[in-house]
């Protein structure tokens, strides 16, 4: 059993480690996941007007800072839960992205066998407790895995997911409330990316400011920019902290935004063009590394362009790949409906 001061000890030894300025092989190395889930749900966008992709589709298209900068802060034991827009998620926690393309298209060899789709992922092997198509749901169950966490003594962090349209639901409250009163080690990250479905933030919230969503529990909360990677790290590793340390739940408000429609089906037209091309071109999360890249030194513009021709290259791989495997049998239809022991 790990003690308390056993997990102090281990979470600032982390964290003097990683407070130390991104090397080069560090940095390059989530510059690469960044772009290769640009890439992926780019070809994932692709695969959908083709037809080859059905039902629901989220993109995550301009958020790739959020969930990649959590992601470099924790450890692999540590826990990952969040919503429907969860391809990204996926690969940030090193699901291959051949088996989320399979289950994108409903066959056997993808991470739920084909009969999850879009909406529900799932990756126990890499701690990714799956994307979930109820708006807040996932919250709950953030929030047990961290009671989980704590009544194991194993010294892990659940990171919970969801974006400004869950943020007024009533079980996140009654979540923060257990979580605050038991002083659960979870991180609730909400991705704020201004519209939920097609409703921005300012109408329809009484307070826009989410990361004080908290407060009536008690719980601390910060806004981060979320289009810039290094703002995502410094603030997750100050919370990651924060929780290793048994002081409870956190909340971080991230500050980004989804450069395509809520889903596949919307067409987006309560924003201007405009306001999607002046993010686009001046606060892109990937493009503000590869600019620290090249100022730095540490990659030359032809170097960066053949890792995204090497990405593009893997990504097509993939794709083709899940195409081309098996289509689930029919007697899946009766299997994970009911549990035999």
């Amino acid at each position: 059993m790990v003690t308390p001061e056993a997990a102090i000890r281990k979470a600032k030894q982390k964290l003097d480690e990683q407070k130390l300025t991104l090397e080069k092989d560090n940095l390059l190395g989530l510059y690469e996941k960044m772009l290769r889930i640009r890439r992926f749900e780019e070809k994932a966008g692709q695969l959908y007007g083709m037809g080859r992709i059905g039902g629901f589709c989220h993109l995550y298209i301009g958020q790739e800072a959020v969930v990649v900068g959590m992601q470099s802060c924790i450890d692999k034991d540590d826990q990952t839960i969040t919503t429907y827009r969860d391809h990204g998620h996926m690969i940030a926690a090193d699901t291959d992205p051949k088996i989320v393309f399979a289950e994108l298209m409903g066959h056997a060899a993808g991470c739920s066998r084909g009969k999850g789709g879009s909406m529900h992922m799932f990756d126990l092997k890499n701690n990714f407790f799956g994307g979930h198509g109820i708006v807040g749901a996932n919250v709950p169950i953030g929030t047990g895995i961290a009671f989980a966490n704590k009544y194991r003594s194993n010294d892990n962090v659940c990171l919970t997911y969801f974006g400004d349209g869950a943020a007024n639901q009533g079980q996140v409250f009654e979540s923060f409330n257990m979580a605050k009163l038991w002083k659960l080690p979870v991180i609730y990250i909400i991705e704020n990316n201004k519209y939920a479905m097609g409703t921005s933030v300012e109408r329809s919230h009484s307070n826009i400011e989410l990361a004080k969503v908290g407060a009536s529990h008690g719980i601390e909360g910060h806004e981060v920019d979320g289009m810039d990677l290094f703002a995502v790290r410094k603030a997750g590793l100050m919370a990651v902290e924060h929780a290793r340390e048994g002081k409870g739940p956190l909340i971080l408000e991230m500050k980004t935004y989804r450069y395509r429609g809520h889903s596949m089906s919307d067409p987006a037209k309560y924003r201007s063009k405009e306001e999607v091309e002046e993010v686009r071109q001046y606060h892109d999360p990937i493009d503000h590394v590869y600019e620290h890249l090249i100022e730095h030194k540490y990659a030359k513009e032809a170097e960066l362009k053949e890792l995204d021709k090497k990405i593009r290259s893997g990504i097509n791989e993939a794709a083709e790949w899940a195409k081309n495997s098996p289509e689930p049998d029919a007697s899946e239809l009766y299997t994970d409906v009911i549990r035999e022991d």
